[in-house]
């Protein structure tokens, strides 16, 4: 494997020289061409690669595996599967779609922020596709590196109070994955290299899976490794530097944040933590559960009284975040596809409201939603896709939410009825907080500032576009995810 150019091969390089091309770029206009036309050449990539799933026949397409730091016993492995090829297509989506939806807005040294864009994305792309430990790790930090420069240089007035949060609660838990992963790590058994060389232990996947815990041992590394992954998603009570963070980040940033970035956490839920600690998954998922279902009622009603528009979505993504993982957690096959399903829908979904709500911003340089109102006669076009973008944010049938949620908590409900009613509050307070922001923002007379508004551009048009597109397309025939995360979901539930 690796003796020619493979998918995960085009998946992180690409990426990674638009960054370099980008930071060398001779104009800022450049940087932004660049970002955009490899972004779409990654997306090229992504979606061919769908059309080589089989195992057998294209395995040599599909995994990388490099030695990388061989007396540790720590390959270079990446590969996609039906979970990877899912969000790396999410990932090759997300950004042509933030690039095009802010085209229009000006961005100060943009050769520096569309390289550290990219990288991001590079970054983004290992997580998801990482079949060693040591590899995952390493993209893991990858991926949050830029972005703690992208906020911090380029974000809002409270930018660096902001920054600093986020980058202490993640740097805290990325050092408690890697305390775990170490320790894992040296009870993995002996490797043995095509040379002949042999190391004592070894950071590969599979040897991970196949270590011998005691429960004591399980419970302890869980803890490390949940905590990590909470803080990225993030649950209660892991959740507090997510709406400032969200609302002091440029809105492109944002977007990657809410869309992309937080399904790392979810990720390494499912890729490493259910499959490594079985018998600790399910000592604490009762815990998990609780957690995750106080972040959804807590975050919705939050929601209800948010004045900053930012904020309101900031707190919308989290009460979905938390029922995707209280849903992992009841560890039946119904929940466990719903939330696969459902990681790609929520992510399409919440970028299309962070484009509405970027549009509203920069035209009107306002965030609070008391001194917005009537723009929807100014801007009907722009009122038309939040509509729509809202509707899907609340799982209105027919539209891509619909069944991931659906399946949610019908998995929820068989583990426990009364988690699957508490949780339902969700629904109708998301209805409360999403379509009391449209009546308010978008509907009644228009004022000074909104009534000087002019309908969004081609590019808006465009990239909001692709997004109903996805909604509907998704909602009515929802088949594909599900055919493409079947054999995941196999292999997760065998695992625990």
């Amino acid at each position: 494997m690796g003796t020619y150019i493979t998918f995960p091969d085009l998946l992180i390089w690409l990426p990674i020289l638009a960054g370099v091309f980008c930071f060398v770029a001779g104009t800022e206009k450049n940087a932004r061409t660049i970002a955009l036309g490899f972004s779409l050449l990654v997306l090229g990539v992504a979606v061919t690669s769908l059309f080589f799933k089989e195992e057998g026949r294209y395995l040599n397409y599909n995994n990388v595996n490099y030695i990388w730091l061989k007396y540790i016993g720590a390959n270079y492995f990446i590969g996609l599967d039906g979970l990877g090829r899912m969000l790396t297509l999410l990932t090759a989506i997300g950004f042509p779609l933030v690039f095009v939806a802010t085209a229009k807005a000006e961005v100060k040294n943009s050769k520096s922020f569309y390289g550290l864009m990219m990288l991001t994305q590079a970054g983004l792309m290992g997580v998801f596709m990482a079949l060693d430990a040591l590899t995952f790790y390493f993209f893991w930090e990858l991926a949050l590196i830029p972005v703690y420069f992208l906020s911090s240089i380029w974000g809002g007035e409270k930018r660096i109070q902001a920054t600093f949060k986020f980058f202490v609660y993640t740097f805290t838990g990325s050092l408690l994955m890697l305390i775990g992963i170490i320790y894992v790590y040296l009870h993995t058994g002996a490797h043995t290299y095509e040379d002949g060389t042999v190391t004592m232990h070894s950071f590969a996947l599979s040897a991970f899976y196949n270590v011998q815990l005691s429960a004591s041992e399980q419970n302890w590394l869980f803890i490390l490794f949940f905590i990590a992954f909470a803080i990225k998603m993030p649950i209660f009570p892991f959740h507090t530097w997510q709406p400032d963070a969200y609302d002091q980040a440029p809105t492109s940033v944002t977007m990657v944040l809410s869309g992309i970035m937080v399904k790392m956490g979810l990720f390494g839920v499912i890729r490493w933590l259910l499959p490594v600690f079985p018998m600790a998954a399910v000592h604490f998922k009762n815990v998990v559960i609780i957690l995750s279902i106080i972040g959804v009622v807590y975050a919705s009603c939050v929601a209800m009284v948010q004045d900053n528009i930012k904020r309101l979505v900031a707190y919308s993504s989290i009460a979905h975040i938390g029922l995707m993982c209280a849903a992992i957690f009841a560890m039946n096959q119904v929940s466990i596809q719903g939330v696969m399903i459902q990681m790609f829908n929520h992510g399409i979904n919440i970028i299309g409201m962070w484009i509405v709500v970027e549009v509203i911003e920069r035209k009107t340089g306002i965030k609070k939603i008391s001194e917005l109102s009537g723009i929807a006669n100014t801007m009907p076009t722009l009122t038309i896709f939040m509509v729509i973008v809202a509707l899907a944010n609340i799982a209105l049938p027919l539209t891509n939410s619909f069944t991931g949620e659906f399946m949610m908590f019908s998995g929820l409900y068989h583990y426990n009825r009364w988690f699957a009613a508490i949780a339902g509050l969700g629904i109708i307070l998301a209805a409360v907080y999403t379509l009391n922001m449209i009546q308010k923002v978008f509907y009644g007379s228009a004022n000074a500032v909104t009534g000087e508004l002019k309908d969004i551009e081609w590019t808006e048009k465009l990239s909001l576009l692709v997004v109903v597109v996805l909604i509907f397309a998704i909602g009515v025939y929802p088949q594909p995810l599900i055919d493409l995360t079947q054999s995941a979901v196999n292999n997760l539930l065998v695992r625990i």
